[in-house]
């Protein structure tokens, strides 16, 4: 039985983005209950070329087939491309591989182009950067996905690998929703001093290759970006830096990127080998994006003769070249307080045996039977099975790996909790949305708020057209656009505008030690409030709907419900619904016209392909913006729209009043009217019986005894043909239909509770 409520009392039809997801889930590529099969068919003569001694530092691909195994069954990729990866795993016994999906034709596997499979070839654990990436998702930091697999080539088994997510432009499109600014893969010497104004000067090479290498956009090469960021970082006094650097770059993340590595001792990354990290221009935000990269020299892994369990926290790259981006950052007296509550916080939280221990005994017990059977495990060091026990616990006897996972764990938090400075950092402002706004439209504002203690005022500082700033308190209370009481985001709504103009407004938060933050740190955020036009609404939408409500497939996906709040009939032919603002023809409305007063339920579930009001993207969890879009000869102007915050399951946000008032918590009404949360009882799914289907002349329907319902059967122009009203069990429904897919509605007390497809033969 299909449990759909679709859309349509009042609607007539007659018949188009990836969102944002910093950390999406690790889909079939990267799952972890198992551990994979992953074979390589390639001709003998192009393998032996691969590993042929002299040939180490060859980049050239080689056509092969590539299947993966799993619980789902064998997937086969034709054509991919196979060569060598890596810098010193080049040499080894053991070696590391790139397969590229779209080398030799244009194609994805799993919305892939590329994997990278690590030997881990100096790691007795050949987990060490599979667990660094999980812990970064902990800290909150985008980075990417990783799984271990068994690896054959043309049927021989090479061994336990680790199969790591590639950066490029699929990932950050993916987490950042947009993939056209520069990608700037960052190797050694990439140490971001200044050389000067001139972009160029940062193109030089070293090994071979760009230190800062442009991955896309190679057409213009423009370093621009980069080169002012650079400036920035150095030329710019430390009073003036928050201010200039945080309009550029993402500082709150890189901060989480910062303890992070202090903590697991990453000595590979920027902060002390100036090496392996990437930095995204992030065209949605105009900001840098810094991304990190190569994550096996962890966890007590070294090569330098230093025991970075102990190595100071706050002095950690080497001193005999400067790193400018961690070392001023530093220097600031707000972010180093920040700095060590996310440190305290990663200790407090993540990095601790009772939550790490367990997971490297299961970690250790999945992989044992892969690494027993894995002949190149002992070649490069002569590891054993007795050193791969050891590994996860104590000390081993290989002079680059004096700890063991749990035995690095321990004597990194006993050192660094000596080390932590008496700081209090100022509360982080963060995820600020307001509502798009008309003339006559109640206006909303929301903020997130974090900091390690209570926070004690937090204030949405605003200017009206000819106005002075007004500052007025924010609430957490779960009943001003803010999501649930206590969730640490704020908001306030501000009565409607009586006519257009633009709101300058910035947020502040204080806690109760005193320390005081400003966001922006300088400037002002602008809303626009237009004289309004098509009285047409985002009303109500769920981001992550579990259970309320499914679709014709019985699939409980993401939705978002639209209203026509005028007394006319309005056109959507030739308008947009979009999660990008920068990209608002993302998905175009069916050629359909929405009554006056109607509601309209559009499911975002990235599956056109289930009908004309499925569209090509999904909503994030995470959050993102939504919107209404203009035909493009009106220059695609947007009608109506807003950003939200993180989600929960089963939550749904709208407007109240429907139409014109300012996004709240609401009861699950999707196709009705919009009702306060904790009111009413939502939407309540009925158990249907329609039979048979396909039909001829008439069609059955039990339903619950004792109420009165009407069933509409609409054609997929989204015309009502016939209307049938009786009271509640079985009853039948004599129609003479032409053949063809009908949409069956059945309402009670005029709301939808149950809708699937007909067909009539």
């Amino acid at each position: 039985m299909n449990r759909l409520l679709l859309l349509l009392p009042l609607l007539i039809f007659s018949f188009g983005l990836t969102a944002q997801d910093l950390f999406p889930g690790r889909g079939a590529a990267f799952e972890d209950d198992i551990v994979p099969r992953v074979d390589i068919t390639i001709a003998a003569g192009d393998i032996n070329a691969i590993l042929a001694p002299g040939n180490e530092e060859s980049d050239v691909e080689y056509p092969a087939t590539f299947m993966f195994t799993d619980e789902e069954g064998v997937d086969t990729v034709q054509q991919i491309g196979f060569r060598l990866r890596g810098n010193t795993s080049r040499y080894s016994a053991k070696k590391s591989f790139k397969v590229s999906f779209n080398s030799f034709t244009s194609q994805k596997w799993k919305g892939l182009e590329k994997i990278n499979l690590n030997g881990e070839h100096n790691d007795p654990t050949i987990s060490r950067a599979k667990i660094c990436w999980d812990l970064l998702k902990d800290m909150r930091v985008p980075g990417a996905r990783a799984n271990h697999v068994e690896l054959y080539i043309n049927g021989d088994y090479f061994g336990l690998y680790a199969n790591i997510e590639h950066i490029d432009e699929e990932f950050v499109d993916l987490r950042f929703g947009n993939k056209d600014g520069n990608l700037y893969k960052c190797l050694y010497p990439a140490d971001l001093a200044y050389l000067g104004d001139d972009p160029d000067l940062y193109k030089f090479t070293s090994n071979g290759r760009r230190a800062y290498d442009l991955q896309n956009n190679s057409d213009t090469d423009d370093y621009s970006d980069l080169a002012n960021f650079i400036s920035v970082i150095n030329q710019t006094s430390i009073s003036d830096l928050p201010c200039e650097l945080e309009a550029i770059f993402n500082v709150d993340t890189y901060l989480r990127t910062m303890a992070f590595d202090v903590l697991v001792g990453n000595w590979d990354g920027y902060a002390f080998n100036q090496n392996n990290f990437y930095l995204y221009h992030n065209t949605a935000t105009d900001r840098f994006e810094y991304i990190p990269f190569d994550l096996d020299n962890t966890l007590g892994i070294d090569w330098l003769n230093r025991d970075w369990a102990e190595r100071d926290i706050y002095n950690w790259p080497s001193g005999s070249t400067d790193r400018p981006l961690f070392e001023r950052i530093l220097e600031v007296p707000d972010y180093r307080a920040r700095y060590t509550y996310y440190i305290e916080a990663f200790l407090e939280e993540d990095f601790k045996p009772i939550n790490l221990f367990p997971d490297f005994d299961a970690l250790q017990a999945k992989l044992l039977p892969f690494v027993t059977e894995d002949d190149y495990y002992p070649l490069d060091y002569g590891f054993s099975l007795t050193d791969f026990h050891n590994a996860f616990d104590d000390e081993t006897d290989y002079s680059h790996t004096d700890y063991g996972l749990k035995s690095y764990i321990l004597a990194r938090r006993e050192n660094t909790l000596t080390q932590l400075e008496d700081l209090n950092p100022a509360p982080y402002l963060f995820g600020e949305r307001a509502s798009t706004a008309s003339v006559g439209q109640q206006l909303s504002f929301q903020v997130n708020v974090q900091e390690d203690e209570s926070v004690n005022l937090v204030q949405l500082c605003y200017q009206l057209p000819g106005q002075s700033f007004n500052c007025v308190n924010m609430e957490d209370f779960g009943n001003t656009g803010d999501g649930l009481p206590d969730d640490g985001e704020y908001g306030i709504f501000l009565s409607p505008l009586s006519s257009a103009g633009n709101i300058e407004y910035y947020f502040t938060a204080s806690d109760n030690q005193g320390a005081m933050k400003r966001h922006p740190v300088c400037d002002n955020f602008t809303l626009e409030v237009s004289n309004g036009g098509l009285q047409l609404a985002i009303n109500e939408f769920m981001a992550s709907n579990g259970t309320v409500i499914a679709d014709e497939e019985d699939e409980f996906d993401d939705w978002v419900e639209i209203h026509n709040y005028s007394d006319q009939s309005i056109d959507l032919t030739g308008r947009y619904l979009s999660d990008n603002p920068d990209n608002p023809t993302k998905w175009a409305f069916p050629d359909m016209s929405i009554s006056a007063g109607a509601f309209l339920l559009v499911w975002v579930d990235d599956d056109e392909e289930q009908g004309p009001l499925h569209t090509d993207f999904k909503l994030s969890a995470d959050g993102e913006f939504i919107g209404i879009f203009d035909t493009d000869a009106a220059g695609n102007g947007l009608i109506d729209g807003t950003e939200f915050g993180p989600q929960e399951t089963d939550a749904a946000v709208g407007r109240l009043p429907n139409g014109t008032g300012a996004f709240q918590s609401v009861n699950p009404t999707p196709g009705a009217s919009n009702e306060p949360l904790g009111t009413g009882e939502g939407i309540v799914i009925k158990p249907f019986e329609v039979y048979p289907n396909p039909a001829n002349d008439w069609i059955t329907i039990e339903a619950p005894e004792g109420s009165q319902y009407e069933a509409q059967l609409f054609n997929l122009a989204g015309q009502m043909m016939q209307q049938y009203r009786w009271n509640g069990k079985a009853t039948q429904w004599n129609l003479q239909m032409p053949a063809g897919m009908y949409i069956l509605l059945i309402n009670e007390n005029g709301q939808a509770i149950f809708s699937t497809k007909v067909v009539f033969q």
